[in-house]
């Protein structure tokens, strides 16, 4: 789905959602925030150092990050939302001697609390792909400065 898209929620999980004063109304979840609500809860879980872009599209919007100094808290993430339930893909970068198992089994978790937690959305699936490991002998990069 694109970055812009919006979801419905269902009245299923409305009527879960306290009602101030009786007063009932639409409730849209942009799939952007679905997908920040994931990526910072899949940057909470020790072991992973960061999501990475793997598509094209992601290099080319972090270099846009870069410039503008934007913030991407979706980075590395895709999701499919619908209106009762969502999938999520993420990118996971993690740490060397981390049990991959364990931190991808602890990334589920924490990002289907999150996400179900804040959004009222079911997760029906969490895909992950570890796309690279971080070594301690690496140094972090310096931020880049921002262009004014």
């Amino acid at each position: 789905m694109s970055d812009n898209a919006v979801t419905d929620i269902s009245t299923e999980v409305l009527d879960r959602l306290p009602v101030a004063s009786g007063l009932r109304g639409t409730t849209r979840i942009a799939d952007s925030v679905v997908a920040r609500i994931a990526g910072m809860a899949a940057r909470e879980v020790e072991g992973v150092y960061e999501l990475s872009d793997a598509s094209l599209r992601g290099a080319v919007a972090g270099a846009a990050q870069r410039i503008t100094g934007t913030d991407r808290r979706d980075k590395g993430v895709t999701v499919q939302v619908g209106q009762k339930e969502t999938i999520i893909s993420l990118n996971l970068i993690v740490f060397y001697e981390a049990s991959i198992p364990d931190v991808a089994s602890a990334v589920r978790q924490n990002v289907a609390d999150r996400v179900t937690g804040m959004t009222g959305l079911q997760v029906k699936e969490i895909n992950i792909e570890v796309t690279d490991m971080r070594f301690p002998t690496e140094e972090k990069p310096e931020p880049e400065p921002k262009l004014l």
